[in-house]
């Protein structure tokens, strides 16, 4: 049985948690404001900033380009743990273990700093306690994880190697940090968001910053024309979008798929659990009014523009998640992206070239619930005046450590070149309409016109849409997604949606669109129904 069939196909694409938060909404920014700091993204790293600095005292204004957590933030699987994956062994070696210790210390307060906000404004967001595991079922992988475990531990977790879990499949190792959490972070931050409003800030969504210039003031300007003055400027957008120190070049891309469904809760694991094995695999539960669970299962990672077939991948994440969970009902699925450090760090800090007034926070590499509120720590503590926390641990300004990693530094950006040289290089034909006619109603891909590149999709009723194929940060080939049924930058992670508007930055305008008939007239007297076979 294909248990996608119940999958209500409206809310494909819409997380689980914003189906079930309502958070409350903002009218876009209407005329010029003025504030001590403003705030340019509606994630956990932007709403755990303006609110740490309105505490503060602090005049806060918060721009959204969409909707407050619609984002990357909308579509995580919600895990406040310390134990990421298998990174301490590689921080020790790369870092030395003083640089373990502190990323330990600084993660695990970050995670005690949730449960205190979530006490002291009293919010229901379905925090658990749980461990955290990194497991394998790979003799091959144990040694690794042995080690991880003991520089976990040395870094000053509560982890131990173990081969037994809550799994119903047996492994051959496991990571297991104790005392971890997991919670729905939007109905966490629509409490922030509420006390933000509650001591003064002012929140804007449906507001696209596209211009930010330094100086004291700064001075941002949004995609209507109004502008903004404020003292501090945080860069709260995932990916940086105003990026003076090229910050894009330490920056690496990637995408999962995530699926979930009602679980009876006798088969909850009870933990939260990550394997990199076979295209990587997340599993963690949450609560259900009806007394059972949903099940998150999340994997098959990919870089999003290379043109991964998603649909195969999400067919093999739920012949994965049925095999080992056969009673799961599987009802949503939505995907999540991420970016990392090429030196495993994020870069959380003060905007080199920025000028001291300009934040950013970026680079969590799939761990961006601790990491988000980290960052809000670490930021109004700079804008306050304080001394960088953890000893400078994130400064995007850490160019020593940036060299040190420079072998996944250069073939980032070797990447990169390739994407934009080859992509050219591949694109179909140059004039010819035999690619575009053939294309199946669901199918996507790019074509040359008049020597540019077009971005061509044929809708369910047959329709065609077409939008340039260069991506509007720098100039990138978009690829299809065939799942999401969106245009990805592979150098960048832009992504856009068919008709060229903006689902993702760090591109700042829309892809521009063109005129199907124009591009591709019908020939005379011939009639316009689509390939063959799609009756």
């Amino acid at each position: 049985m294909n248990r996608l069939s119940n999958i209500d196909r409206s809310y494909t694409g819409r997380s689980y948690w914003m189906r079930t938060a309502s958070l409350p909404s903002f009218a876009p920014l209407s005329r010029a404001a003025e504030a001590d700091a403003a705030v340019i993204g509606g994630g956990i790293v932007g709403l755990s900033t303006a609110w740490e600095l309105a505490r503060a005292g602090l005049r806060v204004i918060v721009l959204e380009a969409d909707r407050l957590a619609g984002g990357v933030t909308g579509h995580t699987t919600g895990k406040l743990t310390a134990l990421h994956t298998a990174v301490y062994d590689t921080l020790r070696s790369e870092h030395g273990e003083d640089a373990a210790r502190r990323y330990a210390t600084s993660q695990s307060a970050a995670l005690r700093h949730v449960i205190e906000v979530v006490g002291e404004l009293g919010l229901d967001c379905e925090v658990e306690r749980r461990p955290a595991l990194t497991y394998c079922q790979e003799p091959e992988g144990v040694e690794a994880l042995r080690a991880e475990a003991e520089a976990a531990r040395a870094a000053g977790l509560d982890a131990s190697f173990v081969t037994e879990t809550g799994l119903p499949f047996p492994v051959a190792g496991a990571v297991r940090v104790e005392d971890q959490a997991q919670f729905h972070p939007l109905k966490y931050l629509r409490g922030l968001a509420d006390d933000i409003v509650a001591l003064g800030g002012l929140i804007h969504e449906g507001t696209r910053v596209t211009e930010l210039d330094g100086g004291e003031p700064c001075r941002l300007t949004t995609d209507s024309g109004v502008t903004v003055s404020a003292r501090h400027v945080v860069v709260a957008t995932h990916h940086p979008v105003f990026d003076r120190s090229v910050l894009a070049t330490r920056l690496t891309q990637h995408r999962d798929l995530v699926i979930a469904g009602s679980l009876p809760a006798h088969r909850d694991p009870e933990g939260m659990f990550i394997t990199e094995e076979g295209g990587k695999r997340s599993v963690r539960t949450s609560p259900l009014g009806d007394g059972s669970r949903l099940l998150i299962v999340t994997g098959e990672a990919f870089t999003p523009g290379e043109g991964e077939d998603t649909e195969a991948g999400y067919a093999r994440l739920q012949g994965w998640t049925e095999q080992h969970f056969p009673d799961v009902a599987i009802t949503h699925r939505w995907a999540a992206q991420d970016n990392s450090a090429t030196d495993t760090l994020p870069l959380i800090g003060a905007m080199p070239g920025g000028g001291g007034s300009v934040y950013v926070a970026a680079g969590f590499a799939g761990w961006g619930m601790t990491g988000g509120v980290l960052a809000g720590t670490i930021i109004a503590s700079l804008v306050k005046g304080g001394d960088e926390p953890w000893g400078g641990l994130y400064s995007p300004g850490r160019f020593g450590s940036a060299l040190r990693s420079a072998p996944a530094l250069l073939k980032a950006q070797w990447d990169v070149g390739k994407h934009f040289v080859k992509d050219r290089l591949d694109t179909l034909g140059d004039g010819t309409d035999g690619p575009v006619r053939s294309l199946r109603p669901g199918e996507g891909t790019v074509v040359r016109v008049g020597g540019k590149p077009c971005a061509v999709h044929r809708d369910d009723r047959g329709g065609l849409h077409a939008v340039s194929a260069v991506c509007t940060h720098l100039g990138c080939l978009v690829a299809f997604n065939n799942a999401e049924r969106t245009w990805e930058c592979p150098c960048h992670g832009s992504r856009f949606a068919i008709d060229g508007e903006i689902l993702q930055g760090p591109a700042l305008h829309a892809l521009e669109r063109q005129d199907p008939e124009e591009l591709w007239p019908a020939p005379a007297g011939a009639e316009e129904d689509g390939p063959a076979g799609t009756e």
